[in-house]
């Protein structure tokens, strides 16, 4: 199984700006990142903005994100080949 990659809370929200995800707030080191896809349906997601993530921290936060974006998508954004 591959393992996941070591990625910043920056890395991150790049990642999330290509599936149409931006930046709404921030408070501290965590970001809410959100994206409109209908007329009051909105998706958040929030990242710590730090400079590397814990696997558990990346895990919890793919396991997050892939109720709004396809698994196949984020796959080779979080895991190495």
């Amino acid at each position: 199984m591959p393992r996941l990659r070591r990625l910043s809370g920056d890395e991150l929200v790049a990642i999330f700006a290509t599936f149409g995800f931006e930046v709404v707030s921030q408070r501290g080191t965590h970001v809410k990142l959100a994206r409109t896809i209908a007329p009051g349906h909105r998706q958040t997601i929030t990242v710590p903005r730090h400079k590397e993530l814990d696997t558990g921290t990346l895990r919890a936060i793919l396991r997050q994100a892939s109720r709004f974006v396809p698994e196949q998508d984020l796959w080779p954004h979080f895991h190495s080949d």
